[in-house]
């Protein structure tokens, strides 16, 4: 009869372990990518259990905690206002280092700390990218806070000149980059040659700056650097429309690509200029993470730079996996693992401005707390019971 008390504890002592994990399971409810674990229950047999004890039955000893398992079921994916708020659309964990300890998470806001690493916010823990073998490894963005700058090396000009225009052509506001990242703003002038020796349809080409037209040479006996544009009918000869100009003072040199113009009567001309390649330099702008999975750095001249792709890793079975803190996961030594690059079918890819909600169902929590409910009073009118069928024994052996 004793044996009925201590099943009845049993029953109260893992009943109140289900509330428990019930409990830590609804106050997660808005922990980012926080998992919930399942509650259920597992008898327990005595040591005796095969044997027959005179009722056509095993000997029961009461009930126990099943080991719980974690439901990596993915939250929903909330939409955030920071580039390095990071999340996986997929089934994959960010995996984080820190030395030589591992740990992983499916989602998290992320800092650059004083030594340039992406961190776990709060944390010493660094974001894990691959190096070019596919190696996961930690790395800084200060080595990439200046982009250097890239001198301009050709203006492309569409649009026709026209041959009877009372003005000369020009084309001004037009931003060239020096090889040392200098900004210099060109104006284009294209001018009808009418010497008595020129070719019918030639035209001088000139361009100035803020201090007055480029020249050749320095001092007194400096000239205006001025190349012939020619034209054969319409169309701009192949030999001579792509002009030199050097800036005199960086040394740079620039093509002036008239191959896309073209020359017709009339009194108004329509030349542009193009795209014009090169630029300054650049400092650092934004951090985030890519459609393609890279880490991205953005910079002040509108350039961009990967850095990596951010590494995912997959397990074969995620029981392997311990729930941690701040919505961390350490794994098994012998927990089996692929390291794969984001955007891999097989991982799933990391999304900037987006956090993992918690993926716990209180509908089914709620359902989980009554049946909890149910089995700890039910086990405390085992021990109630079991009490008053004592005091009876006692009081009948008293009577004696």
């Amino acid at each position: 009869m004793f044996g009925s008390i201590y099943i009845g504890l049993s029953g109260l002592a893992a009943y109140s372990r289900g509330l428990q994990q019930i409990s830590n399971n609804v106050a997660n409810l808005n922990s980012q990518g926080f998992k919930g674990s399942t509650v259920s229950f597992e008898n327990i047999l005595g040591a005796n259990s095969r044997s027959n004890n005179g009722y056509g039955g095993a000997t029961g000893n009461g009930v126990q905690n099943a080991p719980g398992r974690l439901n990596f079921a993915a939250g929903e994916l909330r939409q955030t206002d920071r580039d390095l708020d990071l999340a996986i659309q997929g089934g994959g964990l960010l995996m984080l280092m820190r030395g030589n300890d591992v740990m992983y998470t499916r989602t998290g806001s992320f800092d650059i700390d004083k030594s340039g690493y992406i961190v776990l916010s709060g944390t010493d823990w660094r974001l894990a990218t691959l190096d070019a073998s596919g190696r996961p490894q930690t790395l800084s963005v200060d080595v990439s806070r200046t982009n250097p700058p890239k001198a301009t090396t050709s203006v492309p000009f569409t649009g026709f000149i026209a041959t009877d225009a009372t003005t000369p052509p020009t084309v001004g506001n037009i931003t060239i980059f020096d090889k040392n990242g200098g900004k210099h703003v060109w104006t284009v002038t294209a001018t009808k040659d009418t010497s008595a020796t020129a070719t019918p349809g030639t035209w001088n080409i000139t361009v100035n700056d803020t201090n007055g037209p480029l020249k050749d040479g320095t001092g007194a006996n400096a000239q205006p650097q001025t190349k012939q544009l020619k034209f054969i009918g319409a169309i701009a000869d192949p030999s001579a429309s792509k002009l030199d100009f050097t800036d005199p003072g960086s040394g740079t040199v620039v093509t002036l690509d008239f191959s896309g113009a073209q020359s017709f009567a009339g009194a108004s001309s329509t030349l542009s200029a193009g795209s014009v390649d090169g630029y300054g330099v650049g400092t650092f702008a934004a951090l985030a993470v890519n459609d393609s999975g890279q880490l991205e750095v953005s910079y002040s001249n509108g350039q961009k730079q990967q850095l990596g792709a951010v590494a995912i890793a997959d397990f074969r079975d995620t029981s392997d996996l311990t729930q941690e803190s701040s919505g961390m996961f350490s794994a098994r030594e012998t927990a089996m693992r692929d390291i794969l690059p984001s955007g891999d079918v097989r991982v799933g890819k990391v999304q900037s401005r987006r956090l993992e909600a918690s993926n716990v169902d209180l509908t089914l929590e709620f359902s989980d707390l009554i049946l909890v409910q149910r089995g700890f009073q039910a086990s405390s009118q085992i021990i109630s019971a079991t009490n008053d069928m004592i005091q009876q024994l006692f009081g009948i052996r008293g009577q004696g």
